[in-house]
């Protein structure tokens, strides 16, 4: 995409700390976003910020806990008296517990849950209006290849990233009027922080790498240019849909 290809734009982006989302800030910075960042370790998010200028761009940090809702209500009020509008949303902080279901605490199932996809719904309540009266607006789920299939372990996992692309297609039917569009993106295996033990263990990655079709680990850097064609005016058709980014795994 053309590098100035957002320019006015401003973007809020939650989990910014690490991983996919902060390529995703990273990659919607450089196509020229002013980009908001949000997550809980302060120190991460100011690392981001500091990448994201040194591209030449504009960023906000605002410690911010996605399963409190007050927190977010107070980020709504933040970002609305120093930025005055917003035009993309990216919903992208998320957790994961793996066990067996049966060995699930309620409040493990709720943290998951409250991560994955409450957390969407009360962004979406606090910064859809910020969008409304624009003629252009973005919002961006972020999925997985567990919404559409699954492995032993995850039940709370794919039941919150199901939960949320159920989300995102009524979502973007609500906002269509507005032409505001709702989409996901389902990552698949992808090298980020949470992978690293797995990736450093010779034998384990190469079992792991030859279930993968194309061969190999997705690099944060595609989903970051994935979500910046949808943010552009290019994808301003596509709505209520889910893109996988998964190297094949879901073909299987």
């Amino acid at each position: 995409m053309n590098e100035a290809s957002l320019a006015g734009k401003t973007a809020v982006i939650t989990g910014a700390n690490r991983g996919l989302g902060k390529a995703i800030a990273l990659a919607l910075a450089q196509a020229g976003a002013g980009v908001v960042l949000a997550a809980r370790d302060l120190e991460l998010l100011n690392q981001t910020a500091e990448e994201v200028r040194k591209l030449g761009g504009q960023a906000l940090v605002y410690k911010t806990d996605v399963t409190k809702e007050a927190d977010i209500l107070a980020l709504e009020k933040a970002v609305g008296r120093d930025t005055g509008q917003v035009q993309i949303l990216v919903n992208n902080a998320g957790m994961n517990i793996r066990k067996p279901t049966v060995e699930f605490t309620l409040e493990e199932w709720r943290q998951v849950l409250d991560t994955n996809l409450t957390s969407a719904f009360l962004m979406c309540r606090s910064f859809v209006p910020l969008m409304k009266g624009q003629g252009y607006g973005r919002v961006l789920n972020i999925t997985s290849i567990m919404s559409h299939v699954s492995l032993p372990g995850r039940c709370a996992y794919s039941a919150s990233k199901a939960g949320l692309l159920g989300f995102t297609r009524a979502l973007a039917l609500e906002l269509a009027p507005e032409k505001i569009t709702v989409n996901g993106i389902s990552p698949g295996p992808f090298a980020t922080e949470i992978n690293t033990a797995l990736m450093q263990n010779p034998e384990l990655n190469q079992q792991f790498v030859s279930r993968i079709p194309v061969g190999r680990w997705g690099e944060v850097q595609e989903v970051g240019r994935m979500a910046v064609y949808l943010c552009s005016q290019d994808a301003g058709f596509i709505t209520g849909t889910d893109l996988l980014i998964d190297g094949g795994w879901t073909c299987q």
